[in-house]
């Protein structure tokens, strides 16, 4: 058993000393950087040497077309080749010190060249843009940061109760149900600080897709009689009727509040984060589709569905003001159509929405 454990220890002591070995044999960063850069000085020659040769062919076919003469071209050749002999003694010289450098430093010296870093980090950012939001960046570590930032971007998305002001009557006696009734709203949006001392005012701006739906009560559904658009009893027994406008617009927003500049040794930002704002505004664009949905029972007990499109003479532009009161990211919003819901009618109809507003980084 001894002589067992003697063997052992022994091996050990061999097999690790060939490791030390081996490791003392196995070159280090900066060795492997001058081999290459020694080898990198041949093919600058090489590449110079090649150069020159077509220099010289390019010149002889001037002579050969007769566009200059042998003395010229001699000259010329004389020229070419101490512009390449320069060339390669610049190129060389380059590279020289550049193995100087790495001979006289330890391991792993960067000889001067920049190495962009990128990482990922996640943040919750002091930025204005990001009010505070929780996001996944990825950055280099070595780019500069733009010292006054004034304009920033994010996502918008928006949802909540939506319902029409009926002329002469009270949102209570809507035909379309009050929590039935929704909109959704998802759009990208810029944000420019206006004042150069201070983030106490800013614009926003930008572009939204807004799914306005009506959920119509009492088993009645939308006819279009000749232009007239009428609420009418629906044949068979429905569980859902459903309208739907698809607009897209475009909403301009006067956004002021306070804000917290935040100094950094290259760059400054104002940040709203946790800071009460209020905006209002106004947005115009186009209605892009329209659409009644029916979910009901035929007349031989089965479930059936519809999908009715176009045809329910509804106002092609879209335009009307809009607010938020706003606390970080989230806000409590607000928008009215100023153009009816349908065109040319005795009863003017138009859409309005409540709900809540995220501005996403």
């Amino acid at each position: 058993m001894q002589k067992n454990t003697l063997l052992l220890v022994l091996c050990a002591l061999c097999l690790s000393g060939q490791l030390i070995n081996a490791q003392d044999t196995i070159p280090n960063v900066n060795t492997l950087k001058i081999e290459s850069l020694k080898k990198s000085k041949i093919e600058v020659e090489e590449e110079e040497k090649s150069l020159l040769k077509k220099d010289v062919e390019a010149i002889n076919e001037q002579v050969a077309n007769g566009t200059i003469t042998e003395s010229e071209a001699e000259a010329l050749k004389q020229e070419a080749a101490q512009k390449r002999a320069l060339n390669i003694e610049n190129r060389v010289a380059i590279i020289d010190n550049k193995i100087e450098l790495l001979e006289r430093n330890e391991e792993g010296y960067n000889e001067g060249e920049e190495k962009k870093k990128k990482q990922i980090e996640i943040i919750i950012s002091d930025d204005d843009s990001a009010d505070g939001f929780l996001g996944i960046i990825t950055k280099d570590e070595d780019k500069l940061k733009k010292y006054d930032k004034r304009t920033s971007s994010h996502l918008v998305f928006a949802m909540g109760f939506n319902n029409a002001i009926i002329e002469g009557e009270k949102l209570d006696d809507s035909p379309y149900k009050l929590g039935g009734s929704s909109f959704i709203e998802l759009g990208y949006a810029w944000k420019t600080r206006l004042l150069n001392n201070s983030n106490f005012l800013r614009l926003k701006y930008g572009f939204s897709f807004q799914w306005n739906k009506l959920n119509i009560k009492d088993n009645q559904y939308l006819v279009n009689n000749d232009g007239v658009i009428s609420l009418e009893p629906f044949p068979n027994d429905a569980c859902v009727i459903k309208f739907r406008m698809t607009n897209i617009v475009f909403p301009v927003h006067l956004e002021f509040g306070p804000s917290r500049r935040i100094d950094r040794s290259s760059y400054y930002r104002y940040s709203t984060k946790k800071q009460l704002k209020f905006g209002v505004g106004f947005y115009g664009g186009f209605n892009i589709q329209t659409m009644q949905k029916l979910k009901y029972t035929d007349v031989n007990g089965n479930k059936a569905k519809d999908k009715l499109k176009g045809g329910y003479n509804t106002s092609n532009l879209i335009y009307g003001p809009s607010a938020y009161v706003a606390l970080g990211c989230a806000a409590l919003y607000f928008k009215y159509d100023l153009n009816p819901i349908f065109k040319d009618q005795a009863v003017s109809q138009n859409n309005i929405s409540l709900g809540l507003r995220f501005d996403m980084n």
